[in-house]
């Protein structure tokens, strides 16, 4: 593209007018970019927010504008949010193990919990904390669910990768629960 401004000034530019987040292929293209170009542009923009009042967030190849997670409690007294509506045990920790091991079913889920996490799993899905994201390929097709870009912005995330790790039991579980869904174990969902 022939302009005189600097590719991360025009994706800057872009993300800031985007009402969703945005491909790094449609910027690219949008631009006359290839891809390597405007990831190099957006790690940029990345080390100049962090000190500033937005940062760039990002899932997967997604990308987009928001303000710093810090700042939120100044921006709900500013925009009057009533930010009442906190999540139970329950849901964080559903919310928890999908965010870990997405995309995951529901059988895997309720196969580290334990309990049965329809109601959760509704609440999650009303709240935009959590997507259907596909069916996985057994006999039952069960539901996979995955967190969508909602789940980073309403944790201040820039991207899955900030999530903690994992103590080594913990994902051990984890990837149990989830292998023995897959190979004949709790795998019926009615959709």
């Amino acid at each position: 593209m022939d302009n005189a401004l600097p590719l991360k000034v025009l994706i800057e530019s872009l993300l800031f007018v985007a009402e969703s987040p945005v491909t790094v292929a449609t910027l690219a293209k949008t631009l006359e970019a290839n891809v390597e170009q405007v990831e190099t542009a957006l790690d940029e923009l990345k080390h100049e927010y962090a000190t500033r009042g937005i940062r760039l967030q990002r899932w997967r190849d997604r990308v987009q504008l928001v303000s710093a997670p810090e700042a939120a409690p100044f921006i709900e007294k500013f925009l009057g949010v009533n930010t009442s509506g906190h999540l139970s045990a329950a849901a964080l920790e559903t919310l928890a193990i999908i965010a870990y091991r997405q995309p995951i079913t529901r059988p895997a889920i309720e196969a580290v919990r334990g309990v049965n996490c329809d109601g959760v799993i509704q609440t999650l899905l009303a709240r935009g904390l959590i997507q259907e994201v596909g069916r996985q390929d057994t006999a039952a097709r069960p539901i996979l669910y995955a967190t969508p870009f909602e789940f980073l912005q309403n944790f201040g995330l820039q991207s899955t990768d900030e999530l903690p790790p994992l103590e080594p039991v913990v994902e051990t579980t984890l990837a149990n629960a989830v292998e023995m869904t897959k190979d004949g174990g709790r795998t019926t969902e009615d959709g």
